[in-house]
């Protein structure tokens, strides 16, 4: 593998963070395409994405999260989920292999109380997910784009139940396989805020000494 420092491809699956100080692989190599290869996913892997998704951790150990799982293998199931995506999104998911839609329990079990954490705990429930990918080969595209009131209806979706993003997830392929507008997206370099500018010591606006 080869690290390109303006961050575009060395190889399809490699769009490498340029970051200020080392961290994990997992993390560098970790980002979101949408140019997915007309391949399947194993069983094995797809659990092993469940279970890293199930270990992370929540408040209360609620482990609010659910998530839908539709493979490309199963069209009738696909074809279900990928109908809730808008059009934006449908022009590239259609190759991914597989398609997942995150809900919340809004409601502690215990008690009925409000579980005011129920998306932030699945959200770490999604990164972990989105890190075991990394480890397997695999890449994984959250999406805000689908049809939410919809997906409610066709998903039966209890009331206490909030949702959360559409996943992609697949193998990283070449981007000249996408429309213009979006192959432009995926060979972009990848950037993020420095750290002064949302990391704050005891007051805000302010980043601690070691920022």
């Amino acid at each position: 593998m080869i690290d390109d420092p303006e961050g575009a491809f060395s190889e399809p699956s490699i769009k490498l963070a340029d970051t200020s100080v080392p961290v994990h692989d997992l993390i560098r190599k970790r980002w979101s395409p949408r140019s997915f290869a007309d391949r399947p996913i194993s069983d094995t892997d797809l659990k092993s994405l469940l279970e890293a998704a199930r270990w992370a951790s929540s408040s209360n150990n609620e482990q609010p999260w659910i998530f839908f799982v539709a493979r490309k293998s199963d069209a009738a199931e696909f074809e279900k989920l990928f109908d809730l995506l808008l059009p934006g999104n449908q022009v590239w998911a259609s190759k991914a292999p597989l398609l997942m839609i995150m809900a919340a329990r809004k409601t502690m079990t215990r008690n009925g109380a409000p579980n005011h954490y129920a998306l932030h705990d699945a959200g770490q429930a999604f990164a972990q997910l989105a890190l075991q990918a990394v480890a397997l080969g695999l890449h994984v595209r959250g999406m805000a784009g689908f049809d939410r009131e919809r997906a409610v209806v066709d998903l039966n979706i209890p009331e206490e139940y909030c949702l959360g993003a559409a996943i992609a997830v697949g193998y990283a392929a070449s981007p000249d396989q996408l429309p213009e507008k979006y192959r432009e997206m995926e060979l972009s370099k990848r950037q993020r805020k420095p750290l002064a500018q949302f990391v704050f010591g005891a007051g805000w606006g302010t980043p601690p000494p070691a920022i």
